[in-house]
């Protein structure tokens, strides 16, 4: 079910798409009800996702695990609770 909405195509509602030449990187059109929006979002050329396995990613993740350890234990708990 393809959506085209002022000139663009999405595959849905609700569901991100990259978007190759705006000045974001990526769109997603939101429907709420009877309201529709499109929203842009993200910086154009930043790799941000994705797990990196060189030293600096290392040690920033390690770091902020040792900030976070404290919620991340409550949040295990949490769930462990629930599930």
């Amino acid at each position: 079910m393809a959506i085209v909405y002022r000139g663009e195509r999405f595959s849905g509602y609700n569901k991100p798409k990259r978007t190759p030449k705006a000045s974001k990187s990526h769109a997603v059109l939101a429907k709420q009800g009877d309201k529709v929006k499109l929203i842009r979002f993200g910086q154009q050329g930043v790799s941000g996702a994705g797990k990196k396995t060189d030293a600096k990613s290392k040690a920033r993740r390690k770091s902020f695990k040792a900030r976070h350890a404290k919620n991340i234990k409550k949040r295990k708990n949490v769930c462990s609770l629930l599930g």
